[in-house]
């Protein structure tokens, strides 16, 4: 409510802030009027200063259907896509950045930075052509309905929960202990399982998400040199931290928005502590 006094009823409109001008614009929302420099310029008409400094506090605490904070568009996103861009760039100029990002099993105790640094890297123009794709189609349509701070850590717990499985399923004795993964595809496919349960959650068409998901199993476990286990791994990470925020009862979202990525964080950790004390 503003806090200045009501319009005393005159011949001549005077803006309440400053009664010694004349203005015959009135705000379409209090229906005061404004003069040219208490107008806020609105979608429809113009507003006074009151009028869109309280619209302006209503959207700030304005959540999506799922508890997140309402963006105006898919920054993150954007970020994100920026960021692998840059790396791969400098991957083509510093030769060893590679080699010093990727993930391995057999460094991953020693360097357990790099379970979310290899997320970061491309094999070629065509891996982070696809992978920038495929985040682009599923970020913009995820982060409006997440927020920012859930679709950030849909993200990293995805491609965390990538590097884990290869972790995971790789033997100590094999050549997969040493051989090295590298791409954004397992957050990618938490994306895409994110974007499943949401859609299934509030009865949406989910036939072609799964005909995708279809598509890229296949190609992930019978194409040459693409890590299945990493796709997999984010697959399911992805859909259960989904399924923690499409699922949880509307007063207990922001808790659950907090906690339930954190739960996972944890169980990934434990299964990695796990898998080193039986190898």
């Amino acid at each position: 409510m503003s806090q200045y006094p009501a319009e005393q009823v005159s011949a001549v409109p005077v803006c309440p802030r400053h009664p010694e001008r004349v203005s015959y614009v009135r705000c379409q929302r209090c229906e005061r009027p404004a003069c040219p420099e208490c107008q806020v310029p609105g979608a429809v008409g113009v507003h006074c200063v009151d009028c869109a400094r309280s619209a302006r506090a209503s959207r700030r605490g304005a959540r999506t259907v799922l508890g997140g904070s309402v963006v105006a568009d898919a920054l993150l996103t954007k970020v994100l896509i920026g960021a692998c861009v840059l790396v791969f760039i400098a991957q083509q100029v510093l030769g060893s950045l590679t080699s010093d990002l990727l993930f391995a099993p057999v460094v991953a105790l020693s360097e357990p930075w790099r379970f979310l640094t290899t997320a970061f890297l491309h094999s070629s123009l065509m891996h982070l052509a696809f992978n920038m794709w495929a985040l682009w189609v599923t970020g913009t349509t995820l982060e409006p309905v997440l927020g920012r701070w859930r679709f950030g850590t849909l993200y990293a717990l995805s491609a965390l929960g990538g590097s884990v499985m290869v972790y995971l399923l790789a033997s100590p004795s094999g050549p997969s202990w040493w051989t090295g993964t590298v791409g954004a595809s397992g957050a990618v496919f938490g994306l895409f399982a994110a974007l499943f349960v949401i859609q299934r959650r509030f009865g949406r068409d989910t036939s072609a998400i799964v005909g995708l998901l279809a598509v890229n199993l296949v190609i992930s476990f019978t194409a040459a040199a693409i890590s299945w286990q990493g796709h997999l791994g984010g697959l399911l990470t992805g859909g259960a931290v989904a399924a923690l925020f499409a699922w949880a009862p509307r007063e207990r979202r922001k808790a659950v928005g907090l906690w339930g990525p954190v739960a996972v964080g944890v169980v990934l950790v434990l299964l990695v502590a796990l898998k080193t004390l039986v190898s």
